[in-house]
């Protein structure tokens, strides 16, 4: 009779077995999302002749370009384990300085909202990273905050600013190839999001920091830095999607902003980045987002539905991913 210890394992067992699980579970995790909006595109594309049209492209866009960037932010901040609640308010409260300070040119329109938000993001970073709060307390605080400058700015909502800078407004409204050009800007910061993440020292260190705090520390990771950093991105890319939008609409509107970072959490999530940190793409996040946008066009597209049904379609999206990333993770160490 053979030895126990030499009988050869049981096929798809073993170390081989467990990392090409690993390499399975690892796959879906990262494309699972961008799987999900290729075959909702092409039920999309069989079910609703208007969504071919390459102006209903355009619309998809431009429409998922501001969530795109807020998104994009909150992709650095979930991977160190953390969550921004307050850039919902930040992207309001960027649209109303944008269009408040467009009366002295494009430039002040830009850069007001940029280093008011990216103020508030640099309070929250210090905050979180310095003290040790919460990030859930610190940036709720920073929500309310945030949305009671902007009424202070406003006069409680009844004065809405309108955008006075001609240059500004073609930020919103020009295209570049028949492509809007805060479109090309989205894409390009995303661009620059992957090389950041993927080819500098503060990009594994966001990674490190999610995957284990502690570890990060001990290795020369400057752990209070790259806090304070990612909820400074934040604040700017929330700030600056803000402004993108009130150059789109001309005017600072002051109703925006309810559940947007809930939206932004939805998009990272979906697109396979882990509420706990350390794992996630920010190309996950793209597809994400723009899963999101499909969907809103395609409700859309049926004329007895309503916008709200994004938000009961979106909730249980999260709701079946994060289910799917516990099972996935529970898969991942059993081997």
């Amino acid at each position: 009779m053979t030895p126990a210890l030499l009988t050869p394992p049981a096929t798809g067992a073993g170390p081989r077995g467990g990392d090409r699980t690993d390499r399975i579970v690892g796959v879906v995790q990262r494309q699972g999302a961008l799987a999900v909006l290729v075959a909702v595109v092409a039920v999309a594309l069989a079910v609703f002749p208007d969504f071919r049209s390459l102006d209903n492209t355009g619309t998809i866009l431009v429409a998922a370009a501001p969530p795109m960037l807020i998104a994009l932010g909150m992709t650095f901040v979930i991977l160190t384990g953390g969550i921004d609640l307050s850039v919902g308010s930040l992207y309001v409260l960027g649209g109303v300085l944008a269009a408040w300070a467009s009366r002295h040119g494009a430039v002040a329109a830009v850069l007001v909202p940029l280093v008011v938000c990216g103020g508030i993001g640099l309070l929250n970073g210090v905050l979180i990273a310095r003290t040790r709060m919460a990030p859930f307390i610190v940036t709720l605080a920073a929500l309310l905050g945030a949305r009671g400058l902007m009424r202070a700015l406003s006069d409680e909502g009844s004065t809405t600013y309108l955008v006075e800078s001609d240059t500004f407004g073609r930020l919103g409204t020009g295209s570049l190839l028949g492509v809007g050009y805060q479109v090309w800007l989205a894409v390009g910061l995303v661009l620059i999001g992957m090389l950041v993440l993927a080819r500098t020292g503060f990009g594994q260190s966001v990674y490190a920091i999610g995957g284990s705090e502690d570890a990060s520390a001990l290795m020369g990771v400057s752990v209070r830095r790259t806090k304070v950093l990612v909820y400074v991105l934040s604040g700017l890319l929330a700030g600056l999607a803000g402004a993108v939008n009130a150059a789109k609409l001309g005017s600072g509107v002051t109703v925006l902003g309810a559940g947007m970072e809930l939206d932004a959490i939805a998009a990272v999530v979906i697109g396979g980045t882990l509420l706990t940190g350390g794992a996630g793409s920010i190309a996950g996040t793209v597809a994400g987002v723009l899963l999101l946008g499909v969907i809103q066009n395609m409700i859309n597209q049926v004329g007895d539905l309503n916008s709200n049904w994004q938000q009961v379609i979106s909730g249980s999206f999260l709701a079946v991913v994060v289910v799917a990333q516990t099972v996935l993770n529970r898969l991942r160490r059993v081997q």
